[in-house]
């Protein structure tokens, strides 16, 4: 009976540490997801051919305006 008392106990600590360490980091995985989308696009845009009629250097900005309001939600949601 002692032994599954320990065992629930440690259930609940592992939760509680785990419920931690999400709030800690923010606990956004979607927004790191789309963090590292839009970094890859971003190299994927360095790559291409310039000859694209302005269009190519106006995806950068954007792209990076995408990132630095990423960065910024969850920064946001850190605090």
């Amino acid at each position: 009976m002692k032994t599954r008392g320990i065992y629930s106990l440690l259930a609940i600590l592992v939760v509680i540490v785990g419920y931690t360490a999400g709030c800690a980091t923010g606990g956004q995985p979607h927004m790191q997801a789309a963090l590292d989308h839009l970094s890859s696009a971003r190299s994927e845009l360095q790559a291409a051919n310039t000859n694209k009629g302005g269009h190519r250097e106006r995806a950068l900005e954007l792209v990076d305006q995408a990132i630095s309001e990423v960065r910024a939600g969850i920064d946001f949601a850190a605090h």
